[in-house]
């Protein structure tokens, strides 16, 4: 019924696909139709997945759900940020499931296989940046024990960025 299979260069079209749906299913009122569009155009497009497989510390996953792809996560193992002071740390940069899929659980299953990922390559934690308008999000990190460590501003277009929390989850 659920499956999470580690993305290659393959599947960059999937990812595409769904790294653009989901964004505007997410964050497509954060900025105007003009810049949402030209991020989604600089951000999920093939060569630009393609780039980032090239990186030895990213990992991709797509949660299949039946049989559908319902979304797709990004790590980055080892990545530091200077809100944290620990070392040995993931980033969660992506974690996105359509909306059709919301309300089944999916996104916690997908956020669960991610930590023990981070865990089993001896990462002490796990930081991420969420937009500050993103309540949905911030509460389901919250639950699961992230702190709100810092700020940053996240680049949409020339002409836009959002205000983002960057959140910390230290593993005991």
């Amino acid at each position: 019924m659920i499956e999470i299979i580690k993305a290659t260069n393959k599947d960059s079209e999937l990812i595409v696909e769904l790294g653009k749906q989901t964004f505007l299913e997410s964050h497509g009122h954060c900025a105007s139709k003009e810049d949402v569009h030209s991020f989604i155009l600089n951000t999920y497009n093939k060569k630009a997945i393609c780039k980032e497989f090239e990186n030895a510390k990213v990992q991709y996953y797509i949660l299949y759900f039946k049989g559908k792809a319902a979304g797709f996560s990004k790590i980055e193992i080892n990545t530091s940020n200077k809100n944290v002071d620990d070392l040995n740390i993931t980033k969660l940069d992506r974690i996105y499931l359509l909306k059709e899929f919301y309300d089944l659980k999916l996104g916690s299953k997908l956020f669960d296989f991610n930590i023990q990922l981070s865990k089993k390559q001896e990462q002490k934690g796990v930081w991420l940046a969420t937009w500050v308008e993103n309540h949905r999000a911030i509460n389901f990190y919250m639950k699961k024990g992230f702190k709100i460590v810092g700020e940053y501003s996240y680049k949409i277009s020339e002409a836009h960025s959002n205000p983002n929390h960057i959140m910390y989850l230290k593993y005991s």
